[in-house]
């Protein structure tokens, strides 16, 4: 069980790790000026909105700018946090920061995940709505947001390694 943990350790040290630079470099495209961002970031996110036609990223509504402003102000601050703590393995002290963590994101994916198989998107001048295969791709895009949340919530709340209490000493 202990070598199981590591290995996920180490992925949720990966995830938290690239995330710093997705967040920084491509998430906050979403709510902040153009002109914070070279050229070729800004090209990029046009391919990429064209090509899996994200239509969030492309021209995103208020509600899905909130979540990104939640990811800037509460999440960034926490991802350095959490790399260290994965990279180390075994810091009991970030279980409880992980559980909300993992929680407010799952509770913010959700939605997200729901929005791209149900919601409407209307046809604009740049990109078409999507059809379901292609809603099936956007969401296997956002959908690694949502899984590995759940594996760091379910680690924390069912690993001994990080559930087991120290034993104090008695006097």
């Amino acid at each position: 069980m202990a070598s199981v943990t590591r290995l996920l350790e180490w992925v949720f040290f990966f995830y938290f790790f690239s995330h710093i630079p997705i967040t920084l470099l491509v998430d906050l495209q979403a709510v902040l000026p153009a002109s914070w961002y070279p050229q070729e970031l800004l090209d990029l996110m046009k391919w990429y909105c064209v090509t899996f036609k994200d239509h969030l990223m492309l021209d995103p509504p208020p509600w899905f700018k909130s979540f990104v402003y939640c990811e800037a102000i509460v999440q960034l601050p926490f991802f350095p946090i959490a790399t260290y703590a994965f990279f180390k393995g075994g810091q009991r002290w970030i279980r409880i920061p992980a559980i909300v963590y993992s929680s407010h994101v799952a509770t913010t994916v959700l939605p997200i995940l729901a929005h791209l198989l149900y919601g409407d998107f209307p046809k604009t001048n740049q990109v078409d709505s999507p059809n379901q295969q292609e809603r099936l791709t956007l969401v296997s895009v956002y959908a690694p947001y949502l899984v590995i949340p759940i594996l760091i919530l379910l680690t924390m709340l069912f690993s001994p390694q990080y559930r087991k209490e120290e034993k104090r000493k008695r006097k």
